[in-house]
């Protein structure tokens, strides 16, 4: 068996001792094999996760199948854009081509979240600096020569005199002259075109809007009807917006993960309550680069991840990452560097939204960012886990075994798990010395580990006995070639010594 050290409880209920879990069998039924049958031949795989948002350019089964293959991890449904029909659909083709070729792939669901945006116009008005709109709500009229209506009847309220609007995506830019009731008049500061329902920001204004629209409410629901593996959810100021969607996926015992999109000031002022109370962090860099001072989004951007990583909260960075390969098949030399920069820091995962939704080259893309973070990831990262702040035994136990597999020169790490904490607690180590191998006995689970840093889940059916599922991995580890007899394994599992059952470190020579 080899030897290993145990700590003196079960504090760790996540881990493999699954006396009384249901039906098994005694032989094994393994349902991801060859996960590394299509990997370049590197003897450590891609750590980071790619997150690719799936569009009419890649919603057929021939694009699908190749997002899967160049190495996307997680597909993301946007629901901004998506029908119900058109997300059930491509739901049910991700789940049958991921089989065929035996990825695992998980699926997010990104929810539109309360959107403030003008009204429909009759024809485009041309703005340039110097003119001056207004803009009304609750109905109003306004005898400006340029008048809009805007959806959000609290605009008045929120606004002050002198406050800055952003219209279009950065791509207009209003200040407040003076407000009443119902009307703004605004001087426009940037030349542009306004267009019908375009988006409105309000940079540093507190919005009076609600975590979760009717839209909103009814795509989750439609989330939990199909099976998504994880809902993202827009526009989180606090840690009220995630408790939100928390009761509804409980009180429809839902098991889907959440993820917090930080879009604006308050979300980023709030961080350290959210990171508390959501499964992962999105810095959501599209709304959030209009809502704060363009040079600030950088710092913004480090200092999200890095307290993420150090509070042990998957992390997540979005938008504009390989943006110019929406028209062209090589990025920019600023895009290398800007991937490069979230492949350094170590976010969990990387995200493609353009690039592969409506772009010329999706599987490029995908095959673009998987090089620039294997190669990136060869040259370390700035290890901000060292400064994990481990407050539970279960996180320290993984930690541990981490140290104990550098130390010993082990070729990998294997944790067991049913809900993925385990798995999220080994993926916090960021070990760039050893692969880490989760099994887990939940194909749900399996998805939702998908989007954690370095950490290649599998199926398996655990056994009353702990250490025939051991055996068990270990065979299905040699039998697909992820490790060779001989090498040194580190497992992170339970055994019932003296009638109870113990945590324990394991090192084994297979």
């Amino acid at each position: 068996m080899g030897f290993g050290f145990t700590t003196s409880a079960a504090f760790c209920s996540d881990l493999v001792n699954v006396s009384g879990c249901g039906p098994y069998r005694s032989t094994t039924t393994y349902r991801t094999p060859n996960f590394y049958k299509h990997r370049n031949n590197m003897s450590l795989p891609r750590r980071t996760k790619i997150i690719a948002t799936i569009g009419p350019a890649t919603d057929s089964e021939e694009q699908l199948e190749k997002l899967i293959l160049a190495g996307m991890n997680v597909a993301r449904i946007n629901m901004s854009h998506a029908s119900h029909e058109g997300a059930k659909e491509i739901v049910d083709r991700i789940r049958d081509i991921s089989k065929r070729v035996d990825r695992n792939v998980g699926i997010l669901m990104d929810t539109q979240g309360p959107a403030i945006r003008t009204g429909d116009l009759s024809t485009e008005i041309d703005l340039t600096p110097g003119d001056v709109i207004a803009l009304t709500v609750r109905g109003e009229t306004s005898e400006e020569f340029h008048s809009v209506d805007v959806n959000y009847e609290h605009l008045c309220d929120d606004i002050n005199v002198d406050d800055v609007v952003i219209v279009d995506n950065g791509n207009i830019k209003l200040k407040v002259l003076d407000k009443q009731q119902n009307h703004l008049r605004c001087e426009v500061l940037t030349e542009g075109v306004l267009g019908s329902r375009r988006h409105i920001n309000l940079p540093g204004v507190r919005v009076n809007l609600p975590a979760l629209t009717e839209k909103d409410i009814k795509d989750i629901e439609l989330g939990i009807e199909i099976g998504v593996d994880i809902f993202a959810m827009s526009f989180v100021r606090e840690a009220q917006d995630v408790m939100r969607l928390r009761a509804i996926l409980d009180y429809r015992n839902a098991p889907q993960k959440i993820v917090a999109k930080l879009e604006d000031q308050q979300g980023v002022k709030n961080l350290d309550e959210i990171i508390e109370v959501a499964d992962a962090i999105m810095v959501a860099r599209g709304d959030l680069g209009i809502e704060v001072a363009i040079e600030d989004l950088p710092p913004i951007q480090r200092h999200i991840v890095k307290s993420c990583i150090i509070k042990g909260c998957p992390v997540i960075v979005a938008t504009h990452m390989l943006e110019s390969m929406i028209d062209n098949p090589m990025p920019t030399r600023a895009e290398v560097t800007d991937v490069a920069n979230a492949v350094f820091e170590q976010a969990d995962a990387i995200m493609l939204s353009g690039e592969t939704s409506v772009g010329k080259y999706p599987a490029e893309s995908v095959e673009t960012m998987s090089k620039i973070a294997r190669r990136i990831e060869r040259s370390g990262g700035a290890n901000y886990a060292e400064l994990g702040e481990r407050k539970s035994v279960a996180s320290k136990l993984v930690y541990a075994a981490s140290s104990m597999a550098k130390e010993v020169d082990a070729d990998a790490i294997v944790i067991f798990t049913r809900d993925g904490r385990m798995a999220k607690n080994a993926a916090w180590t960021r070990s760039l010395h050893t692969k880490i191998f989760a099994f887990t006995n939940k194909e749900l689970t399996q998805k939702q580990i998908a989007l954690l840093w370095g950490t290649e889940p599998f199926v398996i059916d655990f056994s009353e006995d702990s250490n025939e599922t051991v055996k068990e991995a270990s065979r299905f580890l040699m039998k697909h070639d992820l490790v060779k007899r001989g090498s040194k394994v580190v497992f992170i599992t339970d055994v019932r010594i003296r009638g109870k059952m113990v945590d324990t470190i394991q090192l084994e020579e297979l």
